[in-house]
């Protein structure tokens, strides 16, 4: 993407009219190292992992390209920005990785003791479950 698909004319006219420069707007990157815009105020080509990940994207293994910052309470609080043009389908797994998993979790639910598959995982720090753990530890 260039510089000139980055800018935001709004928050260029708010700067140019009343002379007060937007705090985390930097779309050159000359402030920040990198291209950077305010909370809400990102280019509409660019997306977060999360938003990605709601398309059903992801970011390909392709670095970011920008960031958005914004203050929360005193500390200041950075999400990364990809392109979307670069993403890719997310990976969908296969009916036997799926079966495969399922086993796997079944087996973290399962006692070893006395062998019942309970409705919740067996702690690790114990091994058992609840109704078979003399509460000493293990």
């Amino acid at each position: 993407m260039t510089t000139s698909a980055l800018t935001n004319d709004y928050l260029e006219a708010l700067g140019a009219r009343t002379g007060i420069r937007v705090e985390f707007y930097d779309p050159t990157g000359q402030r920040y190292g990198f291209p950077t815009f305010p909370y809400r105020q990102a280019p509409d080509g660019l997306a977060t992992r999360r938003q990605l990940r709601a398309d059903g994207l992801s970011p390909g293994g392709y670095d970011p390209v920008a960031q958005i910052l914004w203050r929360h309470g005193k500390t200041r609080r950075v999400a990364y920005l990809y392109r979307r043009d670069l993403a890719k389908r997310k990976r969908v797994a296969s009916p036997a990785q799926l079966t495969v998993i399922q086993r796997m979790l079944t087996g973290r639910r399962t006692c070893p003791t006395c062998g019942i598959t309970r409705d919740y995982y067996i702690p690790i720090r114990t091994g058992v479950c609840f109704g078979c753990d003399t509460g000493g530890a293990r």
